[in-house]
């Protein structure tokens, strides 16, 4: 929840400074074309400029501010976005081999159920192999029963299932 109220506090920020960023330049723009134009009959004073100028400089300086902060923001929770990715994978590849090992599967079952759960057809995991499709279709059979399954999207379920339970309870 803190983090929440810090990001909406980062955004209204930078929404903030991007309005008047904006507001000022369509100023800007709008001065200098009423001055090529001439629709202004007296120039605009200079008090005015530097007011225009030190608001300008007062909107750059806090984007830049904030906007090294949202990129610092952004790179770290990147790094512990990909730390946490990085932990996920190892326990899902740590629980799978587990599994492989708890349901008996032999080396050759074991390449195709990795191959399968990376979404391989049997042909392709047949060509990868070196194996003709039965054979591949074979040791997915063997693989499936031995996993007490149905077929690819059930040994899927079963790994998932098996790992958000571990999360849930890592006791």
């Amino acid at each position: 929840m803190k983090r929440e109220a810090g990001y909406r506090a980062y955004r209204l920020m930078l929404i903030g400074i991007i309005l008047v960023q904006a507001g000022l330049s369509l100023l800007y723009i709008g001065l200098f074309l009423a001055d090529l134009t001439g629709v202004l009959g007296a120039p605009v004073s200079w008090r005015f400029f530097e007011i225009m100028q030190l608001l300008t400089i007062v909107g750059l300086v806090l984007g830049s501010i904030l906007g090294g902060i949202l990129l610092k923001n952004f790179v770290r929770q990147r790094r512990e976005a990909d730390a946490r990715l990085h932990a996920a994978a190892g326990e899902f590849d740590a629980l799978m081999r587990e599994r492989f090992d708890e349901w008996g599967l032999s080396p050759s079952e074991t390449d195709i159920a990795i191959f399968a759960l990376k979404g391989f057809s049997n042909a392709e995991i047949a060509e990868l192999r070196g194996k003709s499709i039965g054979t591949i279709k074979a040791q997915s059979n063997a693989v499936f029963k031995k996993a007490g399954v149905n077929g690819r999207t059930q040994l899927i379920g079963v790994l998932i299932e098996d790992l958000t339970a571990a999360v849930d309870n890592p006791a």
